[in-house]
């Protein structure tokens, strides 16, 4: 049932990532019901949903966050099973998830001076590749599987231009760099050159092969203890979209360079750090 879920999911133009998310949710709901009920799994019933979300809460003290991506996989395997005709009717709906607290202080959890730190680290280790990919996520904006997808036709240096392919490569949008990215980019493209590396992907091993994500989350590890905090790819994502609203630029021009497809998301970089939100409470 699971490969025909894969199957489902990809003919929906879904990623590999999203539906490799969606899958490690589903199966956690049929071993929790394997486990909990020791009968074969038939159908999904709201009665389990809601047993599955109390064991969530009270056995896994998961998030509210947590419960809600994996609920959201189990409304898609709910609309599965109904176009598999497996059953007839949706019995989970956004209705169900769990209530999430307004976030109020800015995602972003890293500071100007700990980015520069972390890629000046980078840069002194030798390694221009590793440097330009940190540059880059620090000061564009993008996610770490777009910067790990950039090829060597996707970008202009001298127009500060990248095209980023989002999802599974059927939509795109233009993002602009800076003079930081562009000189990192520069540099590893001048060590590209002298190795003799040739490739359709801007980032590639050392054995001319694509860079996989677990790679850079293992630089980021390393270095984040040089650093003292640990910092993923993704909270230099955080951290360009709170610093570049800061730096002057408009909520929709960091929403277009970030690729979100609702606003509300970048709304959430314009609060202030829970630090400013902490002095600000001092104050009174």
């Amino acid at each position: 049932m699971i490969e025909q879920f894969h199957i489902y999911l990809l003919q929906d133009g879904k990623s590999e990532n999203t539906i490799k998310g969606y899958a490690q949710s589903v199966n956690g709901f049929l071993k929790w019901f394997d486990e909990s009920k020791g009968v074969e799994f038939q159908r999904l019933h709201k009665e389990n949903v809601k047993e599955y979300i109390s064991f969530l809460k009270t056995i896994k003290q998961s998030k509210p966050k947590t419960i809600n991506t994996k609920l959201n996989a189990l409304v898609k395997f709910n609309e599965f099973l109904v176009e598999s005709k497996v059953q007839l009717d949706m019995v989970l709906t956004k209705k169900d998830y769990v209530k999430v607290q307004q976030q109020y202080a800015s995602l972003a959890k890293v500071e100007l001076k700990e980015v520069e730190k972390f890629r000046q680290l980078i840069l002194d280790s030798g390694n221009k590749r590793n440097y330009a990919i940190v540059t880059l996520l620090s000061y564009s904006g993008l996610r770490i599987s777009e910067a790990l997808n950039l090829k060597m036709n996707d970008f202009n240096l001298t127009s500060r231009e990248l095209i980023v392919q989002e999802g599974k490569g059927e939509k795109s949008r233009t993002v602009f760099i800076n003079d930081k990215v562009k000189t990192a980019i520069q540099g590893w493209l001048k060590e590209r050159k002298e190795k003799g590396i040739e490739h359709d992907f801007l980032f590639v091993s050392n054995r001319n092969k694509p860079i996989d994500r677990t790679t850079i989350n293992k630089l980021f590890n390393d270095f984040s203890k040089k650093i003292g905090n640990e910092i993923t790819p993704h909270d230099m994502r955080h951290f360009f979209c709170s610093h570049a609203i800061n730096s002057g630029l408009s909520v929709h021009e960091v929403a277009n360079q970030a690729g979100h497809s609702n606003i509300h998301t970048t709304l959430l970089y314009t609060n202030p750090s829970k630090e400013e939100l902490i002095n600000k409470m001092n104050q009174l």
